[in-house]
């Protein structure tokens, strides 16, 4: 999955956040994610009452969404399953056997996550296709048999505002 300019935007962040997940219609699912970045600009986390860290806080910034950061729209008119894990929680296991492509936003064409649908799952009329976000603060898993429509979204428009 290439060549979009959506996908080659959301190919040049360094870390998402999830911010929103939704089911507009029964079984269709939209998740919204922001990017983040080190934010330099931001106050020293160096707290004045905790000098001990000085030294290792030194050249530490937060990694947060911004003005400038963009947002990105996933949606499924259908989806099989989906799992939405604590990111902590779900960076612990071995995975080298799992076969996929990209980064933060993976198409695999092997994992475990198809391994337990097609276990305990049946009658579908189409190979599945597992898609996963990685975002700092949760992992996204999701089974369809189709790709994404992935939007930018403008993230200085307030959500009720959105067109959905």
């Amino acid at each position: 999955m290439s060549g979009s300019p959506e996908l080659d935007s959301l190919n040049s962040v360094k870390y998402l956040y999830l911010r929103e997940l939704s089911e507009p219609k029964d079984n269709s699912l939209r998740i919204v994610v922001d990017e983040a970045v080190d934010n330099r600009s931001a106050p020293s986390p160096v707290h004045p009452d905790l000098p001990e860290l000085r030294e290792i806080l030194k050249d530490s910034w937060p990694i947060e969404s911004t003005a400038s950061c963009k947002r990105f729209e996933f949606s499924w008119k259908y989806y099989i399953a989906y799992l939405v894990t604590e990111e902590c929680v779900g960076s612990c296991g071995g995975y080298n056997d799992e076969v996929y492509t990209g980064e933060l936003f993976r198409v695999y064409t092997k994992s475990h996550f198809l391994e337990h649908l097609a276990r305990d799952t049946g009658a579908h009329v189409e190979p599945i296709r597992h898609f996963k976000l990685i975002c700092l603060n949760h992992l996204i898993d999701v089974a369809s048999y189709t790709l994404p429509e992935i939007r930018l979204l403008d993230p200085s428009i307030p959500k009720s505002l959105r067109v959905q």
